[in-house]
Formats: structure tokens, sequence, C-alpha cells
């Protein structure tokens, strides 16, 4: 690969070459301090261990927290999914770039962005990269390319936080263990994602640090539950030796009982009594355990999410799930707009000066859903407004509702209209009926011969000045006449220019002595053609009062 002969960072200051292009900095070691293999602090944890934990999290020592993080991941079924909810919900919105201006160069170096993110090395990264929402930070090691066109991202590697430490002075910058030390991170080399659920030092801003306290409590409900369960409606055995017994005639009289089911099992000796005071409702007393252990799932669901309406059946039905969504929205919003951050700072700006030089503004990277009205109310607008004169462009409605480009004919016109409605490239009349030609300035629905009926509706639309919005409801009466009269063969439709109201229409049809379907879409479209009359008188009047 074709590499720079200097290249300067987004300061001005050239970059070391060898430190941005050289091997990986963070990468596993097999006996090392950097082990793929990690400890399990999650084992017999107790309050008390717990409490220090954190405490030397906060203190410089964050090594315990982020192993024990990671395995209440593993152990914790609710956690994990409602996290990795949230991680995938961010993970898979839309990623576009936005250039700094209109200026040709700064359009250039949105393409360059756009170029690279059509490569799809990042979208492979933002998952690992909201591990932040966890554990408080993520750091993901950068592999640079080069070739005689750009500098970009070749492959981005998550790391392991519990592989990093924190500096003594601010304990809230990273730093690489590094045999018996800790060095700072090499510049250029890695993405350090922050993802704060609170102010404050990172380290304690995860929500692992709130999801430990909820998980332990809970793995002892579950302990308990377990026990319960093990032994609900197991008999209990009791085994009695006499006063002369051995030593091992006990072992043996307790191998006995105690092999036989459970745990629930004695020995005493004769003469001594053990009362067994039944406890009520144990049934019942049994759902606790259930209870509990959901209380705290909803209590990491809130946590976690913002509700419980999408992990947790609750009461309220669909306006409480719909509030609830919209405060899941709002995490994945404020989500987006940090992991935006992130990637245009560390990423996008380096790449664009890597490549281009130091730049005054640079694009800018953008994840999350467009603000943009639902498509019911675009369509609800444009079908009220388009007759009263809106004009929008075919190929936006087309974009925001998804559709691609409908097919045309040779003549370059559309097979079909927007709406569906079918619509020919030109007009073709009625068989044996001659079309005519339009004047100049008239709807083109209005080349449909006019007779009988229709002689009055079409009469009305000729009348010229009008108002805008006249004009727009008189061609859309004129095309729903035509519409009205499309698909009659000559003859009826001779019946209906020749007739002078809808009781001679209703004579001569009835004279065709037609099949009985014949005659009631006849008698459809006749009725069709009296409202649409209707209608042009209306529009009639607005003219004469305009």
């Amino acid at each position: 690969m074709a590499r720079f002969s200097k290249i300067l960072g987004p300061d001005g200051q050239p970059i070391n070459l060898d430190a941005l292009f050289g091997p990986p900095k963070a990468a596993p070691t097999l006996t090392g301090v950097r082990s793929p293999i990690s400890g399990h602090p999650a084992d017999g944890l107790t309050p008390l261990r717990l409490a220090a934990i954190h405490r030397a999290a906060a203190h410089g020592d964050p090594l315990a927290y982020l192993e024990l993080a990671e395995d209440i991941e593993e152990r914790d079924m609710h956690y994990l999914g409602v996290l990795g909810t949230r991680r995938r919900q961010v993970a898979q919105l839309p990623v576009t770039v936005e250039a700094a201006s209109e200026d040709a160069e700064h359009e250039k170096h949105a393409d360059l962005v756009r170029e690279w993110l059509a490569e799809g090395v990042l979208d492979a990264a933002l998952f690992d990269m909201l591990d932040a929402i966890g554990k408080g930070f993520s750091i993901t090691e950068i592999e640079w390319e080069t070739d005689p066109r750009r500098v970009v991202p070749k492959r981005l590697t998550y790391r392991p936080q519990r592989w990093f430490g924190l500096d003594d002075l601010s304990l809230d910058e990273p730093m690489l263990y590094e045999g018996a030390t800790k060095e700072p991170l090499s510049p250029y080399r890695f993405v350090i994602h922050r993802h704060p659920s609170k102010s404050g030092l990172t380290i304690r801003s995860g929500l692992a640090r709130v999801a430990s306290w909820g998980w332990m409590y809970k793995a002892f409900t579950l302990r308990d539950w377990a026990i319960f369960t093990q032994n609900y409606g197991q008999p209990i055995r009791v085994g009695r030796y006499g006063p002369g017994a051995s030593r091992e005639d006990i072992d043996v009289l307790w191998q006995a009982v105690g092999n036989i089911a459970g745990d629930c099992a004695a020995v005493v000796p004769k003469g001594m009594e053990i009362e067994f005071i039944q406890l009520q409702n144990v049934a019942d007393g049994s759902a606790l355990y259930e209870k509990r252990a959901d209380w705290i799932d909803r209590q990491i669901s809130k946590v976690v999410l913002g509700q419980t309406a999408t992990t947790d059946a609750i009461a309220g039905g669909h306006a409480v799930g719909q509030e609830h969504r919209l405060v899941q929205e709002d995490l994945e919003r404020s989500d987006a707009k940090l992991l935006s951050a992130t990637v245009t700072q560390q990423l996008v700006h380096l790449m664009v000066a890597f490549t281009f030089g130091p730049q005054e503004r640079y694009p800018k990277l953008l994840i999350g859903r467009p603000d943009e009205l639902p498509i019911s109310d675009v369509v609800d607008a444009v079908s009220k407004l388009g007759p009263l004169g809106l004009e929008v462009e075919e190929s936006q409605l087309l974009d925001r509702l998804g559709f691609t480009e409908p097919a045309r004919e040779a003549n370059g016109k559309p097979v079909r209209m927007v709406g569906g409605r079918a619509k020919a490239a030109a007009p073709v009349p009625a068989a044996g009926i001659p079309s005519k030609t339009a004047p100049a300035g008239q709807p083109p629905a209005l080349q449909q011969p006019a007779g009988g009926l229709t002689r009055h509706l079409l009469s009305l639309h000729a009348s010229a000045p009008e108002p805008d919005y006249v004009d727009a409801l008189s061609r859309r009466v004129a095309e729903e006449a035509a519409g009205a009269l499309a698909g009659l063969t000559e003859e009826i439709r001779r019946a209906f220019d020749e007739a002078s109201d809808m009781q001679d229409l209703a004579a001569r049809l009835e004279r065709m002595q037609l099949d009985p379907a014949a005659f009631a879409e006849a008698m459809q479209r006749g009725m069709a053609l009296a409202f649409l009359t209707g209608q042009a008188a209306l529009l009639d009047g607005l003219i004469q009062g305009g």
C-alpha cells in the first residue's frame, strides 16, 4: 500500500508514521497483563465484597469492577436482554454525513467519509462502542490504512476495558497496562467513547454500578427460591437412635436419612421430641420469591431502558405503552448524539485531516432517525392541500413513502399515477367517437366529447379567468367526469349524450333491454355524472363570485 510521506494531524503537527501505522498497541498477551482470561468476582459475592469492589474502582483500581460488570451480563438474563436491546437499538440506526458547507471542497470531504461508511467498518464496531453504556467507557483500537487517495480506518477492534487502568491524577483518563506499569494511550490509535449515565467520574457513571446491587440481591432470592422449590412437598425424615448407639451407628443413621431425598433430614436420640409447626399459606408465600425477582427486574428495566412496558407486561394498555415507547426514543436520541460526537471528533476529523490536511471546519457524522412527520400526516396534507393548488415534487413523495419510480412508457410518461389510478400515456377516445382538441389553456380532461348531460358540466369549466384554487377544483371535476364516461359502449354513450335528464336517460336505457349488470353500471355512471354536475354548478358560483 502506498503511504503518505508526511501526514499532519488536526492540530497541524506532523504525525509519527511508525506509531500511526505500526503493529497493534493493545493486543492481548499470552503471559502478560492483557490476558483474554478474566476473573469472576461475582462468585460468592456479598454486600461487603461488592462495596469494596466499588470503592476500589472509585479510588483508581477498576479491574475487579470491570470483571464484575462483564460477569453480570453473563449471569443475569434480564440485564443482558435490556442492555443488549438498548445497544442494538442505536447500533442499527441510519448513519449520514453532513458536509461543513456547500463548498465543493467541503463536499469532497464529506464524500470521503461516505465512501468509507459504505465499506461497513463502522457498522461492525458500533455495538462494541456502546459497551460504554454499561461500563461507563469503551475503547476501540484503530488500524489505519493508506492508498494514494486517502487515509482511513481499515479495522476498529474492541479492547476489553479491564486491560486499561486510570491515571493517578484525575482518575478519569484510561491508561494501558504494560508490564508492571500503566502507559498513556498512543495518540490517534484509539477511540474512547464515554457514555455517562450521571455526571462525575467516568468509572462511576456506568449502569453496571447500579445494576450490580440489583443482581446481587436477586441472586440471593433466586438461590432461596431454588432451595424452596427443591424441598417443597418433600417429606421430612427424622431418624431416632437409642441411648447405647455409638458414634458410628449415628453416622450410619444420618447417612441413611440424608440419602433418601433432599436436605430435610435430621437424627435425634430416642426420647427427644421435635415439633413440626405447619406453616399456613405455604403455596401463596412461595410467590414472594417470584414477586421479589420480578420487582428487581423492573428496577433494572427502568435503569437501562427508562421504562418497563417494552419488557414487562403491565396494566395500562396501549396509552401507557405509547408513553413508555416515547421514553425509550428519548434515550435512543441521547445515545445516538453521544456516539455521533465521539465518532465525528475521533474518527471523521482524523480521516479528513490525514487525507486533505488540517481544516477549519469538518464534516459531521450523524447517527439517528431523521425528524420527520408520520407518513399518514404527509398523505393527509397532500390529499387535502393538493386540490387547493399545493405543488409537491413526485420524487419527494416517492422517497418519503419508500416507493420506487413508476414504470414509464416509451414517450417517458408514467404508466400509473401516484394514488394507483391507471392513467394512459395519451388520451384515448371511446370507440367511434372522434377526439376534440381543447383550446389553449383548457384542462386536458376537457378533450373528451361533450353532449347531453355532459354538455352542461363541461361548459361550466370553460370560463376564464378564475382563481388558482377554482382552476384546480375545475380540473379535478373535469377529470372525474371523463372517468365516469370511460368504458361505455358507443350505443350507451349516445344515450347519455342525447338524454335531457335522468328520467329520460333511464327510459332510453330501458328500451335497450340491457342485462341487469350493464343497466346497473350505466345508472351508477349516470348518478356519478349528476353528482359532478352539482359540483360544477358550485364551481360556477365560485367563479362568478370571484
